[in-house]
C-alpha cells in the first residue's frame, strides 16, 4: 500500500499523504465500507473518484481509524467520532488526510494551465503582486487555490468567499510556508499555512 509520505506537522497533528497505484479492485479489499459508503463508491461514474474515495479509507487506517468512525455534518465537513478533527481532499491520484486535535484544512491540487483562466475567481489582494508573466505564475496560483480551499475547509462557513474573505500574503522563493487571513463577518482570523508541491501537484495545510 503506498503511503507516500507521512509529515508530524507538530505533537497534535499529522498528515499524512497516499499515491493511488492500485486498482478499483485492491483497493476494495484492503477497506471495509459501512453500507453508505458501499453506497456511494459504487455509484460514482469516475473510476478515479472511487480510486480516490477508497484511498483515503486506507489512509484512515494508517492512523488507526475505519470507515465506520467516520461521518460528515450538514455542512459536508468531516468528523471522527473520537472527537479527533480531520480533513479530507485527493486530486487525480494522490489523496491525503490531516489529523488533530485543533481544528485543520487540507487540499491537494494537480497543477494545470487552466488554473490562470480562472484566477479571476479567487484572488484578489494578491494582484497587488503576482506577476503574470512570471514563470512560476501557474505554481503561485496552485498554492493559493490549496491554501484558501484547506480554510475554507477549516471554517466550513457557508458563504465564505476565497476571492472576499481570503487573502494570502506573498511567499517568499524557496519556503514552504505562508501567512494567510480570513476576514469574515467584523472577524479576523490569521493562520500560518505549510505547503509542499511533488510530482506536478501541490498541498497544503492549515491548522488554527
Amino acid at each position: 500500500m503506498p503511503l507516500y509520505k507521512t509529515i508530524n506537522v507538530n505533537s497534535q497533528t499529522t498528515v499524512k499523504i497516499w499515491k493511488i497505484t492500485e486498482s478499483f479492485e485492491d483497493l476494495m479489499h484492503s477497506v471495509s465500507l459501512k453500507p453508505q459508503s458501499l453506497q456511494r463508491v459504487m455509484a460514482m461514474k469516475s473510476e478515479m473518484h472511487q480510486r480516490g474515495f477508497l484511498s483515503v479509507r486506507c489512509l484512515l487506517r494508517k492512523f488507526g481509524y475505519e470507515d465506520a468512525d467516520l461521518f460528515y455534518d450538514e455542512n459536508g465537513k468531516p468528523h471522527l467520532k473520537d472527537g479527533k478533527q480531520i480533513s479530507i481532499t485527493h486530486s487525480f491520484n494522490f489523496s491525503a488526510i490531516i489529523v488533530s486535535d485543533l481544528a485543520v484544512g487540507i487540499d491537494i491540487e494537480k497543477q494545470r494551465d487552466k488554473i490562470a483562466i480562472i484566477a479571476h475567481k479567487f484572488i484578489d489582494y494578491e494582484n497587488d503582486y503576482l506577476n503574470e508573466n512570471s514563470e512560476d505564475y501557474k505554481g503561485e496560483l496552485t498554492v493559493i487555490w490549496c491554501v484558501k480551499e484547506s480554510l475554507y475547509k477549516l471554517f466550513a462557513t457557508p458563504g465564505l468567499s476565497f476571492k472576499k474573505h481570503c487573502l494570502v500574503i506573498p511567499i517568499a522563493d524557496n519556503e514552504n510556508e505562508t501567512v494567510a487571513w480570513v476576514d469574515y463577518e467584523d472577524l479576523k482570523y490569521r493562520f500560518n499555512i505549510q505547503f509542499l508541491e511533488f510530482e506536478g501537484f501541490t498541498c497544503a495545510f492549515a491548522v488554527a
